[in-house]
């Protein structure tokens, strides 16, 4: 399989004191990957670092066999952040908007989208099961329907793997079914390679076919 991602002892520190040490770990195409781990141990900060927004103090990360800070790669990466940090917030913008911001880049600066982009964005929310929410104003949507206008977000662009950050948080039973299907369904129908960070241990690992459990100042990898 193509390696997208290499972790090579990477170790990181906010100050002083190191979050972990000697992390290592490789993704490839077509890897269902759960990232697991105690509150504290740097899950999303990992995802930081694989995303290139922070520097490690020791070892490196490699995307496409390039440095992720300024890697032009980066655009085959797409990144759901959790979706509970928006929630309670009466933002204007409808669903297609929150998509169509993924496109900056292919529509230009300060231009306005053609109707292939518009397109695209259609295609991306009929993925997930969202195309009728199009003009829907995104604050009126359930927790779980906002989850799935992200992920169409970080798929519109056709991106090789997904990075997850606790997906499912804030989410009810139903939603979070629908959420794993939906996955299931992009990993095995586009060939994306996925990232989660997950709390529910004994669900991710029926999941993912690699499991990284990251514990203060080291890590284990698990290969299913």
């Amino acid at each position: 399989m193509d390696k997208i991602v290499e972790v090579n002892d990477v170790s990181f520190k906010y100050d002083k004191e190191f979050i972990f040490k000697n992390i290592s770990f490789d993704i490839s195409k077509g890897d269902f990957v759960g990232i697991i781990g105690a509150n504290g141990t740097g899950k999303s900060t990992l995802i930081k670092l694989m995303l290139g927004q922070l520097k490690p103090d020791e070892g490196y990360i490699k995307i496409y066999g390039e440095n992720p800070i300024n890697n032009k790669n980066l655009n085959k990466v797409g990144y759901v952040p959790q979706v509970g940090l928006s929630r309670g917030i009466d933002f204007p913008a409808t669903v297609s908007e929150i998509v169509m911001l993924n496109m900056y880049k292919e529509i230009g600066f300060l231009r306005f989208p053609k109707k292939k982009h518009k397109e695209k964005v259609l295609d991306a929310l009929d993925v997930v099961g969202m195309k009728k929410f199009a003009d829907r104003k995104f604050s009126e949507l359930s927790g779980g329907q906002q989850q799935r206008v992200i992920i169409a977000k970080a798929i519109v662009s056709n991106p090789e793997i997904l990075i997850l950050d606790e997906p499912t948080t804030g989410i009810d039973h139903k939603s979070e079914k629908a959420l794993y299907e939906l996955l299931e369904k992009l990993h095995n129908e586009s060939n994306i390679a996925i990232v989660m960070i997950s709390h529910d241990i004994e669900k991710i690992k029926k999941k993912s076919n690699k499991l990284i459990e990251i514990e203060n100042f080291y890590s284990e990898e698990v290969s299913e």
